[in-house]
């Protein structure tokens, strides 16, 4: 199973290419985050993020989604994984909790995801949305955290820079259906 993750900084346009990439026939899973962050304030949570609890739902949420993931044809496309769960721990000024270390370990111990990480670069500004509330200088910043994480690691960022859509989703489909072939 080849599992790829797109990462990078919040507003840069990963669920919109994963859901293009869906349209072409990968299989992909979404981002647990978001969901996380909508099922707190859908029970009147306003800031999930502030929370000691809200990594390790994370954490769990994206373990059950690739446990369960479908595996149509050998290549699956996540929107982040538990680096970016790291990261943002980091950005947020906390200590990695044990649920997401012993995550970490699990998915980069069993070689989980692919070395190659597609790096999706911001658009230039980031769109605030009621699960993303920080600036664009604010993004920046956890942009580069991500960047220094899935190196720390050592994956290979795959660069998708910003442009149009439809180029971004066909770089990354290009190589996904490359090493599908292999």
């Amino acid at each position: 199973m080849r599992r790829y993750v797109l990462t990078g900084t919040p507003g840069a346009g990963k669920t919109t290419i994963l859901r293009g990439l869906a349209a072409l026939g990968h299989a992909v899973v979404e981002e647990a985050a978001t969901d996380v962050i909508a099922r707190a304030q859908a029970r009147g949570e306003d800031e999930p993020w502030t929370r000691e609890w809200f990594v390790d739902e994370i954490v769990e949420l994206q373990k059950q989604r690739q446990l369960a993931a479908p595996a149509a044809d050998g290549v699956q496309v996540y929107d982040r994984s538990p680096l970016c769960t790291l990261a943002l721990a980091a950005h947020q000024g906390r200590p990695p909790s044990p649920a997401l270390t012993a995550e970490v370990e699990r998915v980069t111990g069993q070689a989980v995801y692919q070395r190659q990480v597609f790096f999706v670069r911001n658009l230039g500004f980031c769109e605030p949305t009621a699960a993303r509330r920080i600036s664009f200088r604010q993004s920046l910043e956890f942009e580069r955290i991500h960047e220094d994480t899935y190196r720390a690691f050592g994956h290979e960022l795959v660069e998708v820079p910003a442009g149009d859509l439809a180029g971004r989703i066909a770089a990354i489909d290009a190589v996904v259906s490359a090493r599908r072939a292999e």
